[in-house]
């Protein structure tokens, strides 16, 4: 008599009953909230909740089994990362609703510390790198891609904009300063933030070159100091350097004006883990599907994208995301100013 192996059968209970475990425990429902907009390696996780790393890994198990967390490689390094539900099926509403009232949560205050020192430690690492490295930036960006590579699809999203004469622009991580000269005579004033004073040495001496009057730099952290607000908001190549990319995007969406833009170019996501070390990246560029999640967050609409690809390997997406003309202001009144 031959023995068959028993034949496993899910049932469509069970995507029910794993998340209804991974929801019923306070400390997963805590780590649902930190990565509403963030990734975290399991060792940074465990660190900010003060549990042993095995621990750790025990509940991210659990939420990945439930599909409420995902896993993204950069280089050596693995990152976690929230799952969004899916459209429709079995768990779609519970996964949906459950995350949406995960986001009503308050973080408790020592979790905001220890992720404000991840964070830190991330930042420190990419300044370190910019003020070693400013006198040879260029060429370092030239590595993965320089602007002359992507110039003229950005070019078309700014021209697409007509936001009229009296426009302004602020342009954060100017970087050596080589796409203020464009916006300089597109807009009646523009602003360059950047917090290397080593960077904005380079931006301050490329305006003065190119004699742009019109062209203001400061010394500053546009996710944390006070900026101006602008028509146009650009990121030129600078979230896959910030720790914290999804919520650097709703930090900066408040400087847009209602009825402005926030233009973003990024790579796209991909495995060349040298740009690490070669460039100061902090993440090896994102998913279309990230960036869209994060503006969504932020409040803002997806416009035009132009993707771009570049002989090296390299993908660039240039994307225009706009905030509407009437928006929620903090205090719950309409924002309608320009």
């Amino acid at each position: 008599m031959s023995l068959r192996a028993p034949q496993l059968r899910f049932e469509p209970s069970d995507q029910l009953a794993a998340l209804c475990k991974a929801g019923g425990d306070p400390l997963r429902l805590n780590i649902l909230r930190a990565l509403a907009s963030d990734s975290f390696g399991v060792l940074e996780l465990a660190q900010i909740f003060d549990i042993s790393q095995s621990g750790m890994s025990h509940h991210l198990k659990v939420l990945a089994q439930a599909g409420l967390v995902a896993t993204r490689r950069e280089g050596n390094a693995i990152f976690y990362r929230r799952e969004l539900a899916a459209a429709e099926g079995t768990g779609s509403a519970l996964h949906a609703g459950l995350l949406a009232d995960v986001d009503r949560l308050p973080l408790p205050e020592p979790l905001r510390g220890r992720i404000g020192q991840v964070h830190a430690r991330r930042s420190a690492a990419s300044e370190d790198f910019f003020a070693r490295m400013a006198g040879s930036f260029q060429a370092r960006q030239d590595l993965i891609a320089g602007l002359p590579q992507y110039r003229d699809s950005l070019l078309a999203l700014l021209d697409a904009l007509d936001l009229g004469a009296g426009a302004s622009a602020l342009e954060v991580g100017p970087g050596d300063g080589a796409l203020l000269p464009e916006l300089s005579r597109r807009f009646a004033s523009v602003t360059a933030v950047d917090n290397s004073p080593a960077m904005l040495d380079l931006a301050r001496q490329h305006c003065a070159s190119q004699q742009l009057d019109n062209v203001q730099l400061q010394l500053a952290d546009a996710l944390l100091d006070d900026c101006p607000r602008a028509d146009c908001v650009v990121l030129n190549m600078v979230l896959h350097h910030l720790p914290a990319p999804g919520e650097a995007m709703r930090q900066l969406a408040r400087l847009v004006k209602p009825g402005g833009s926030l233009l973003v170019t990024e790579l796209c996501r991909h495995n060349q883990s040298w740009a690490r070390e070669a460039c100061g990246d902090v993440w090896l560029g994102f998913e279309q599907d990230d960036l869209a999640r994060w503006a969504d967050a932020a409040g803002l609409t997806p416009g035009e994208s132009l993707y771009i690809g570049l002989k090296n390997g390299f993908q660039i997406q240039a994307r225009h995301f706009s905030r509407p003309l009437t928006t929620p202001s903090p205090t719950g009144k309409q924002e309608t100013d320009r």
